[in-house]
């Protein structure tokens, strides 16, 4: 059977549009009405990977340079993307992918191959608030630096902060928004995290910005919070969720619980979907080991089991469209310089990475959402809705 032939017919059940298919042998038109992109295939891709799963097979030849595009690639993934229900995936023969322990110590490895393969490496495409998560632009015109900033002040209006009280941060990263937290509202704060990286970095920002009296960060797992004596007014969490795992999400839950004060507040930020599924294999593998993305109704659902009040759920999904896009820009930006240290296959895994994610929340196969929260009942919030 001919490559481009068979290559052809699959993805033409796939892309909704018109498309050109160019080998070393043949050139092919697939679909009606004027072609919207070319797809140039320099290399096999073997048709069990195809047959194992869509993303990953396509995701891998795209990283080896065996698929080039005559298009943007954040636009072709927006095609693309929006006929995901027909993706092949077998989660047999991806079971030992898509389905990794929940170990601590391999959670940690997960998270630690992700998040601490250099400082510099991030400050190159995120802003100066070193923000690794969905931006808030209130306004058309926004930098991504303002959409970051407007998103630590979104999240702290919601948790009605007070001169005094006590906040923990769950998965702080690199400290903004507790530092944030300290200099407009006083509150006493600690972040944990498990990348050694951004703890190295907090540490020193908080000396550099004298803010000892007021921040700690701690290098801790979630898990132990209980035995750690602390107890918080008020409790954040911002794209940390993601690398819990479904099965642990009632720890996740209980820990919190026994760390936030009677009448405390906890702000939920993560990334959701709209039903329960194991994950995107090419994501697993190459970005976020280990990662899952929750659904929605299952957070939701296991919030009374611990005591926790559901006030607010917001989605900003749109929100990420256009920070993604931000951070694609801002990577494309130093292309050259990172394949200089990373080698090209580094830089097209990521621009693939930050481009369908960019799509993937487009067209709703992933959305962002706040889930604002107290343990048990507060009667001395606003009645109305902090916007």
């Amino acid at each position: 059977m001919r490559r481009g032939s068979y290559i052809g017919r699959y993805l033409r059940d796939l892309v909704p549009v018109a498309f050109e298919l160019e080998t070393a042998k043949e050139f092919q038109v697939f679909g009606t009405g004027p072609s919207q992109f070319k797809v140039k295939l320099n290399g096999d891709i073997p048709k069990r990977e195809l047959l194992k799963s869509t993303s990953l097979a396509l995701g891998e030849a795209y990283i080896r340079g065996d698929i080039e595009l005559d298009r943007d690639l954040y636009e072709v993934l927006d095609i693309f993307l929006g006929q995901i229900e027909h993706f092949r995936l077998s989660p047999a023969a991806l079971h030992g992918l898509l389905h990794s322990s929940l170990a601590a110590k391999k959670q940690q490895a997960e998270v630690c191959s992700h998040y601490d393969i250099g400082n510099d490496f991030y400050r190159l495409w995120l802003d100066e608030t070193m923000s690794y998560s969905c931006g808030y632009f209130k306004n058309p015109g926004d930098s991504l630096f303002e959409a970051q900033v407007a998103k630590a002040d979104h999240i702290l209006k919601k948790l009605h902060l007070g001169m005094g009280m006590t906040l923990l941060d769950v998965g702080c990263g690199w400290g903004f928004l507790l530092m944030r937290a300290a200099r407009r509202y006083g509150v006493k704060g600690v972040g944990i995290t498990l990348g050694k990286e951004q703890y190295q970095q907090f540490s020193r920002e908080i000396k550099e910005q004298h803010l000892e009296d007021f921040l700690e960060v701690r290098l801790m797992d979630y898990r132990e919070l209980p035995k750690s004596g602390l107890q918080f007014d008020r409790v954040v969490s911002v794209g940390m969720v993601e690398h819990v795992g479904r099965g642990n999400y009632e720890l996740f839950f209980k820990n919190i619980a026994e760390v936030l004060k009677p009448e405390g507040l906890f702000l939920l930020h993560f990334i959701s979907a709209q039903k329960e599924h194991a994950g995107d294999p090419f994501i697993r593998k190459y970005i976020f080991p280990g990662g899952v993305v929750p659904s929605l109704r299952e957070m939701v659902s296991l919030l009374p089991e611990y005591g926790f009040r559901t006030l607010d759920v917001e989605s900003l999904r749109l929100h990420y469209t256009r920070t993604l896009l931000c951070w694609l820009e801002n990577f494309k930006k130093h292309k050259e310089e990172i394949a200089a240290g990373r080698g090209e296959e580094f830089v097209r895994m990521w621009e693939l990475y930050l481009a369908a994610c960019a799509a993937a929340f487009h067209q709703g196969i992933v959305d962002l959402h706040q889930i604002l929260m107290s343990k048990g009942v507060n009667n001395e919030l606003p009645m109305v809705r902090v916007v």
